[in-house]
């Protein structure tokens, strides 16, 4: 039945307004920051069930690492770039009143001979405390980011975690834990990659390695090449050659029970550009699965556009573009040492882990399946 028009009333009456939601209690807030080689970003979130709900958001290329392949420092116009980025961050923070945060710095200030000076400048002129991380934490963070994405069927895991500065890779035996406790066994590695006297089915890490070559540095190491296409060989051999060390079931088939996830722009923007998305849309992203077929069937179209072509194209963007082949050639890498017919992408990585591991000694998150 319609609803009775109010006598004398020459329309409806307007809708009464919902009343605007009510802004998160501070006390429940977490705040983590990444901020790499290439970019600066940071997540602002409310724990919620067993993940968190996403309150804020920033995520600026401030190549902080430009020119450090050379000179071994971070520039002055570098740091001025990302110390604005920063402010922006801190800005965020101070708005939502949060007060539980870890805010990382990862291979770049590693490396750099004037990280120290620039850490005590951003502290000097946002207020802002980084804390330079070891590579295994930067591994460890990644791995439990993508604990949602992992498969009950998988038995032996890969994660990739492709940055600006370095790459990435964790191997994990999962074939001792029980099925449906697969994805919180890696969740339960916030504490460490070798836990002991755990009560519970434990992820077993086989081995992890950090390689020094992100997107950026192995760009930086090849620049002088003028051949599109022979650069990216280049690139793709020489990241393959500093794998040595880590060869886990290297030369074995893929088998059943086998995943990578792999975590990055790179990873991210192959899928999108799978996908022919004219416009990014993460919850399209996260979560595929690519075959290898169609991998390098983006992957050669990259190469068929060339510089230019690559510049224009809008599946790739402007921040990817000068970064996208030697992402590709990293991946690529990737595929010839541990042929799969899977690789699940992932649009998460250290803020997400960095929440994570927050969240989980604070014991915040409720317990049960993802």
């Amino acid at each position: 039945m319609a609803p009775k028009r109010p006598k004398g009333a020459g329309a409806f009456p307007k809708p009464v307004e919902s009343p605007a939601p009510s802004r998160p209690d501070p006390s429940e807030l977490y705040a983590a920051l990444d901020l790499g080689t290439n970019s600066c970003r940071m997540l602002i979130a409310q724990p919620k069930g067993n993940q968190f709900h996403v309150v804020d958001s920033f995520s600026k290329s401030v190549q902080l690492g430009a020119g450090l392949e050379k000179s071994g420092r971070l520039s002055r116009a570098s740091m001025n770039r990302t110390i604005s980025a920063l402010r922006v961050c801190q800005q965020k923070i101070r708005r939502h009143d949060v007060r539980r945060m870890r805010l990382v710095a990862t291979e770049a200030c590693r490396r750099a001979h004037n990280a120290r000076d620039f850490i005590r400048q951003v502290k000097r002129e946002t207020g802002l405390t980084l804390e330079i991380i070891q590579p295994e934490e930067e591994a460890r963070l990644a791995v439990i980011s993508c604990a949602p994405l992992v498969s009950t069927k998988t038995e032996q895991l890969l994660v990739v975690d492709i940055g600006g500065g370095s790459t990435e890779l964790v191997w994990i035996d999962l074939s001792q834990v029980p099925a449906f406790e697969r994805p919180r066994a890696i969740m339960r590695l916030h504490a460490g990659f070798h836990t002991k006297d755990s009560p519970f089915p434990a992820a077993r890490v086989v081995d992890w390695i950090s390689v020094p070559l992100g997107v950026a540095t192995l760009r930086d190491q090849f620049s002088d090449v003028e051949s599109d296409s022979a650069r990216y060989a280049l690139m793709s051999w020489y990241f393959e050659e500093n794998l040595a060390e880590f060869a886990p079931y290297k030369d074995e088939q893929a088998r059943e029970g086998f995943q990578i996830v792999g975590t990055s722009g790179t990873v991210t923007t192959v899928a999108a550009s799978h996908l022919g998305l004219k416009r990014y849309d993460r919850t399209k992203v996260d979560g595929l699965r690519m075959t290898s077929d169609q991998i390098e069937k983006v992957i050669s179209g990259y190469l068929r556009l060339g510089p230019e072509g690559r510049r224009s194209d809008p599946r790739i963007g402007q921040d990817r573009q000068a970064l996208i082949m030697s992402g590709a050639a990293i991946l690529q890498a990737l595929l010839r040492c541990w042929p799969t017919d899977r690789l699940s992408v992932a649009d998460r990585g250290l803020r997400e882990g960095l929440l994570y591991a927050q969240m989980s000694a604070d014991g915040v998150l409720e317990d049960g399946p993802f």
